[in-house]
């Protein structure tokens, strides 16, 4: 029998539960992107902790809502794929937001029918301890508990770091024994160049505002190692109009500028080393229909 354990739990959860800046807290470094907007996440990240004798591979899912567009319900089923695929699942709450409203919100009550056909392992996270009182937080336990589908209830903040330890340990016991999936030091699956799309995207959220980030994403077209040990990269944006194209480059450029000098900053520090980043704003009006773009993004392209 092996001596180690290893396998996957799938982080599910509304939009906007903080599932990003979870996983980011729990392996240690930026392996997803994090926005205030919710449905950022379009794909399924996976981030790697080695603790102990245990290896946790953490699957960030796109956030479950009712699907509108063809992009939306090839995120959804990406959620539900990786869901399909884990083996434990770890329903994420944002605890303030839910426990504000008068019941389960309608995003919660479906994941809550929907995981309890499963019978995989699965725990209830609330989130986001430190911005609600105990009482209403120990309520809102009982009430997501009445169905009693969940092994464990754990009480964290990704934000703060309160519990996590604590749910790591309890993932980790639940794995199956068999070797590990990737080497000790590694945190993350997606190259390099994948996470360096994603964090430019990530700036286009944060600088800009209203629908204009739904409707765009960045690839990125090349990545050179330079013999001084810097990396020169370059990335397209695709927008669906000429509008849009104007507003990412801004007057004279200042836009597209301030989202490349944010983007290169946090793409170093996932590189490790120096990167010169240059930022290409193209219109390509129907890439939500294009299959290639879905590809690029790792998801399965929905027939309609």
């Amino acid at each position: 029998m092996s001596a180690t354990r290893c396998g996957f739990v799938a982080l599910m959860g509304a939009p906007n539960a903080g599932k990003s800046t979870l996983i980011n807290a729990l392996v240690g470094e930026k392996v997803s992107i994090v926005t205030r907007k919710a449905q950022t996440t379009r794909s399924t990240v996976r981030g790697v902790v080695t603790k102990g004798d245990a290896q946790i591979v953490f699957v960030d899912t796109p956030g479950l809502f009712a699907p509108k567009r063809r992009l939306d319900r090839a995120m959804v089923a990406s959620a539900w794929g990786a869901a399909a695929d884990a083996d434990a699942l770890a329903l994420l709450v944002d605890a303030p937001r839910e426990a504000a409203s008068a019941s389960h919100s309608e995003e919660t009550e479906a994941i809550l029918e929907t995981i309890a056909r499963s019978r995989k392992p699965k725990v209830l996270v609330l989130n986001k301890i430190d911005l609600i009182d105990r009482p209403k937080l120990l309520d809102l336990a009982a009430q997501l508990n009445a169905a009693q589908l969940f092994a464990e209830t754990f009480m964290v903040s990704a934000a703060t770091g309160d519990g996590l330890e604590r749910l790591m340990d309890h993932l980790a016991a639940l794995l199956p024994k068999g070797p590990w999936l990737y080497p000790e030091d590694q945190i993350a699956e997606a190259p390099i160049r994948s996470l360096a799309a994603e964090i430019t995207r990530e700036k286009l959220f944060e600088r800009l505002h209203d629908e204009l980030p739904y409707q765009a994403t960045v690839e990125t077209d090349s990545w050179k190692d330079q013999p001084d040990g810097s990396a020169r990269i370059e990335q397209t944006v695709f927008v669906t109009r000429e509008g849009h194209r104007k507003i990412v480059i801004g007057e004279g450029g200042r836009t597209i500028k301030a989202i490349g000098t944010a983007a290169r900053k946090d793409i170093a520090e996932a590189h490790g080393g120096t990167v010169h980043l240059f930022l290409h704003v193209k219109v390509r009006e129907h890439w939500q229909d294009d299959p290639e773009r879905y590809r690029a993004m790792g998801l399965e392209f929905p027939k309609r």
